[in-house]
């Protein structure tokens, strides 16, 4: 059966839902029903940024709407979704608030003039995923991050916050009740419905559920979309396949690489004990190794995939990378590239 509705958690549909100039109300009623935000309190428009004032982190290139948005304190938002957990995804999501802050100020003289900002991330994937004793999740699905004084609990400087709806942890099934439930319910579930569903057959969810609709897509549209769910697969897969296969290589070449640090420690500490220790040294540098062996092959793999031909340079600098958090942004990169250069950036 074709599908009735595009998944809203793709790039292309998520921006389309809540990029779009004409769709700014379900951008508005996104942001304040997950930052909670009620009576006068409430967003009352939004801006979205120009392009030249976008952020450019190719890390988080996958569904990144920036927009400013007009209340009574003059906020700005960046709202993301995430489909994949990379390596250094938290820090890169402070340093994307951090630099939508920084990038206001045009002097020195107008530190007066920021306006705070609060990072919106729409996680695929479960960044806190501890229970408690009694078995709830010790982050829950919607939750709020600001800074406090450590010793009295008292909450202060607001200028950078963040907002994180983890949709794993959703449990509500198809009868959602709250607003965050609802939204939650809509990004899991929208690919699978066949028509809209009472939850969600009202207010802004009918209108984004409609605008996801397979039927109001252009052939064009459609087929872009879809592209964007293949390099999606793509990208998944690439990151799957580079763990499992370096934990293959790993366990492989640590056997052989531990034997020899083992002997070396023997002499000096006794022969038993430095071979055990020698060995899960060597396990673990040569799992780390296999790890970024197989990034490498990965990438190259992908890179060939995509009908993207590389230089004897770049083909000797992918070879010669041995920083696995830079291997994983080049695996990244790949997503939409057009050039060697672009997923090398």
């Amino acid at each position: 059966m074709l599908a009735v509705f595009a998944d809203p958690k793709t790039d292309f549909v998520f921006k389309r839902i809540f990029g779009a100039e004409a769709r700014k109300p379900l951008l508005i009623a996104l942001l304040n029903h997950l930052l909670e935000l009620t009576g006068d309190r409430c967003i009352l428009d939004v801006q979205h940024l120009s392009g030249e004032q976008h952020i450019d982190v190719p890390e988080l290139k996958l569904s990144i709407v920036d927009v400013k948005c007009t209340d009574a304190t003059g906020r700005r938002f960046v709202v993301e979704m995430q489909v994949l957990n990379v390596e250094g995804f938290e820090k890169r999501v402070v340093y994307n608030a951090s630099k939508a802050y920084v990038m206001q100020l045009r002097g020195a003289e107008e530190y007066h003039t920021l306006c705070n900002v609060v990072g919106v991330t729409i996680c695929d994937f479960m960044l806190w995923p501890e229970k408690g004793s009694d078995g709830a999740y010790k982050v829950p699905l919607l939750s709020r991050w600001r800074m406090q004084e450590q010793h009295t609990g008292e909450v202060g400087l607001p200028q950078v916050q963040y907002a994180f709806l983890e949709l794993p942890k959703y449990e509500a099934g198809a009868e959602p009740q709250t607003l965050v439930e609802k939204w939650a319910y809509f990004f899991r579930e929208a690919k699978y419905l066949n028509a809209v569903p009472p939850a969600l057959a009202e207010g802004p969810f009918r209108e984004a559920l409609e605008v996801a609709r397979r039927a109001t897509f252009e052939p064009a549209a459609w087929e872009a979309y879809e592209r964007a769910k293949m390099a999606e697969q793509d990208a998944r897969g690439a990151l799957v396949l580079a763990r499992r296969e370096g934990v293959e290589l790993g366990h492989r070449a640590g056997h052989a690489e531990g034997k020899r640090e083992g002997m070396l420690e023997g002499k000096r500490e006794g022969m038993l004990e430095g071979k055990r220790e020698g060995m899960l040294e060597g396990k673990l540098e040569g799992e780390r190794a296999g790890r970024i062996d197989a990034k490498r092959e990965t990438l190259l793999r992908l890179l060939g995939r995509a009908g993207l031909s590389l230089t004897e340079e770049e083909r000797a600098r992918v070879q010669g990378c041995s920083d696995p958090a830079i291997l994983d942004r080049w695996l990244e990169n790949v997503f939409g590239a057009r050039t060697v250069a672009e997923v090398l950036s």
